[in-house]
């Protein structure tokens, strides 16, 4: 799968997650473009990215920033690093 993340990496707070199957890669290409292009008009500044998966479960294990907060994720990492 594909996923199309939006992330406003200012508040550290994810946007929208738009899943496509493998066979929509050009229309999650295109999908992108066009909320990047809407963004800048706008003046807003986010993230925006395409990242492919088996499924959003997996996504979530490997892209965690995108879904947990900033005091989990420091959390995390300061556990991990007393390992």
């Amino acid at each position: 799968m594909i996923f199309l993340i939006d992330y406003d990496r200012a508040r550290g707070k994810l946007k929208s997650i738009v899943p496509f199957n493998d066979a929509q890669r050009d229309e999650a290409e295109d999908a992108r473009l066009q909320k990047e292009l809407t963004l800048h008009r706008q003046g807003v500044t986010r993230e925006i990215v395409l990242l492919q998966a088996a499924d959003e479960a997996a996504l979530r294990e490997t892209h965690r920033r995108y879904f947990a907060d900033i005091a989990t994720l420091a959390e995390t990492d300061a556990f991990a690093a007393t390992r």
